[in-house]
């Protein structure tokens, strides 16, 4: 059975891990994303570097090692790069060994990208970093998962309130301690982490949550009713939602419940179930998976006394097992080899190290009096300054605490003038409609009594003038609630703004749109129109851009708006929370009302990308 757990053990540790949302790296490549927007950011992306930057990811999502390692390569030699994506390139090569199972060279390109993301301040680079240490292997108790690097991850995810990772390092903690035969802390973790608020890009967890306490309750504390709950939970998820319907995630469901039947003597069900489990085909380890599942069918007739199928299961376990084994030791031949070439690497460091420390020894001795003067000078300067210093800080806190009171009252003062202006539009439409508009229809109708009489010419003139009245009162009428969002819907006004400012021949702009097949609510359609409406301002403005795009996304719980442009970009550091240009405060004011996050990426020369994400 040891098998078993295997499976769901490594089902859960080679998926690439992550859900964050704020960063178009790691939101193209989460599994929620649909591969489809990804190509069409590259379809649309003129950039050489960035084309090749997101080929990566597409790439690294299909799990395609070849073309991970090519584009690897090539973003390495690439001096044009943005220094932002290194940190990145470091963690998707980190990722590609992974895959290929290079334990050394995984950690070692994990570790390098945590170092570089740490520095740049890229936080959530940092924290898909400390994910894959945290499932390195742990040489010194020779079992899977480092509880050091497990310990940091929930530490730096409290430190940057990232929920996401908080969900992930719960649910890595539970799989340590299962894999140690800790049942009790295991369960202990695993149901922590399904009592947080799973978002749609965090539901992968949850599956994983779910078939990890299956495979606790059957295999280790054997109580195969528990295991049975769990696994078919799990499966009700996969069946209700398209983004899990992977064959790997069908194939481990139906062989644990095949398991968990089995458990219980219910054999007509547990063959049922392996049946199933038979009829997936799988991307990645089919034979492996093949061989196990053999193994499985060979064991449940064996136990109903049906010694022939027990038999023929057996030998086909044995065919794979042995092309696994061959497979294996070629694996292990080319392994030991990078791993005797790694360690001479390590050795020349090493040496070279003890070199430069010797040096380094030499030298801090020789500096130690002066230093130790230079501290005292130091200190004493230091103990004056700091009752000043002291005083500045308190000074400073008290106008930030002012500021944002200030804000809070100016963020109040817009929505108010927001929705005043709303009122006031659908109280003009609606007198306009049953007063003014019932009055010219009158009017009309007494008129049409003077085509009798001896003044045609004059009829005709006043007719078409009362006409074109009516028509401007009906125009205005129906209008009630800005036009064509009111209408038409909020797509189609944004599709119509982007036209007419295409038609200037200065810049194109295109719109792309994911799942927005149903209206949203009036008051956010328009709120949302206004968001994006003072964006393309922006880029009209400052960017001096040819080329932009509107992305809409619906994700059935949120909305993701990503507006991009080909202009001269500018230091997304310079916008801190304190000081915002170019219409950012209005536009973030709008989207932390409703409860939203804005991310800015942008490069000096390498455009703007703006990411908007808005619960629905």
């Amino acid at each position: 059975m040891i098998r078993f757990l295997y499976l769901s053990i490594l089902l859960l540790t080679t998926g690439g891990i992550c859900h964050c949302q704020n960063d178009s790296a790691f939101y193209y490549f989460d599994r929620v994303t649909p591969s489809s927007e990804l190509s069409s950011r590259i379809d649309h992306e003129k950039n050489i570097s960035n084309k090749n930057f997101y080929k990566l990811i597409y790439y690294s999502k299909q799990r395609q090692t070849d073309s991970m390692l090519r584009y690897v390569t090539a973003l390495e030699k690439d001096q044009s790069l943005s220094k932002s994506k290194h940190p990145k390139i470091l963690y998707f090569k980190a990722y590609y060994y992974r895959i290929i199972q290079n334990d050394s060279l995984s950690f070692l390109y994990h570790y390098k990208a945590f170092l570089s993301a740490e520095k740049l301040q890229d936080t959530l680079t940092t924290l898909a970093a400390l994910s894959g240490l945290a499932q390195s292997y742990d040489y010194n108790t020779n079992n899977p998962y480092r509880l050091d690097y497990l310990n940091l991850l929930e530490s730096k995810a409290k430190e940057y309130n990232n929920v996401s990772y908080q969900i992930i390092q719960t649910f890595l903690k539970g799989n340590y301690y299962q894999l140690r035969d800790q049942n009790k802390k295991a369960a202990t973790f695993y149901n922590k982490a399904l009592q947080f608020d799973f978002k749609k890009r965090d539901s992968t967890t949850l599956l994983y949550a779910l078939n990890s306490l299956g495979v606790l309750y059957e295999e280790n504390l054997k109580i195969p009713d528990s295991a049975l709950y769990y696994f078919q939970k799990k499966l009700k998820i996969i069946k209700t939602n398209k983004s899990f319907q992977f064959p790997s995630n069908y194939f481990s469901s139906y062989n644990n419940i095949a398991n968990a039947y089995k458990s219980k003597t219910n054999f007509d069900l547990a063959e049922y179930y392996y049946k199933l489990a038979d009829s997936i085909e799988l991307r990645e380890n089919n034979v492996f998976y093949k061989a196990m599942l053999k193994e499985n069918l060979s064991d449940l007739y064996a136990k109903q006394g049906d010694y022939e199928s027990a038999y023929a299961n057996l030998s086909a376990y044995n065919i794979l097992s042995d092309s696994i084994k061959l497979e294996e030791q070629q694996t292990s031949i080319a392994r030991i080899k990078e791993e005797f070439d790694n360690e001479k690497l390590r050795a020349d460091n090493l040496e070279s190290e003890a070199k430069r420390k010797q040096n380094q020894n030499i030298a801090i001795g020789l500096a130690g009096s002066l230093a130790l003067g230079s501290i005292i000078v130091f200190l004493l300067f230091k103990n004056t300054k700091r009752k000043q210093i002291l005083a500045e800080k308190e000074k400073e806190l008290e106008s930030q605490k002012l500021a944002t009171v200030l804000k809070e009252q100016e963020l109040t003062t817009i929505d108010a003038m927001i929705e005043g202006q709303e009122k006031e539009r659908q109280r003009i439409a609606n007198d306009l409609h049953d007063d003014l508009g019932g009055l010219m229809a009158t009017v009309k109708l007494h008129f049409n009594a003077l085509k009798d009489k001896q003044t045609p010419e004059l009829y005709t003139k006043t007719n078409q003038l009362i006409d074109e009245a009516y028509d401007k009162v009906r125009t205005v009428a129906h209008a009630k609630n800005s036009g064509v969002i009111a209408k038409q819907g909020l797509l189609k006004a944004v599709q119509q703004m982007a036209d007419k400012v295409s038609a200037s021949n200065k810049i194109t702009i295109s719109v792309i749109d994911h799942g927005l097949d149903d209206r949203l609510e009036n008051s956010l359609e328009l709120t949302i129109f206004r968001i994006i409406q003072e964006l393309i301002t922006n880029v009209i403005k400052h960017a001096n851009a040819t080329e932009a795009n509107i992305h809409i996304t619906n994700h059935e719980n949120s909305l993701n708006i990503m507006v991009e442009d080909n202009g001269k970009g500018f230091k997304a550091n310079q916008i801190t929370k304190t000081k915002k240009g170019m219409g950012i405060s209005s536009i973030d004011k709008r989207v932390a009302y409703l409860d939203g996050t804005m991310t800015i990426e942008s490069e000096h020369h390498q455009g703007t990308t703006i990411i908007i994400d808005i619960p629905i």
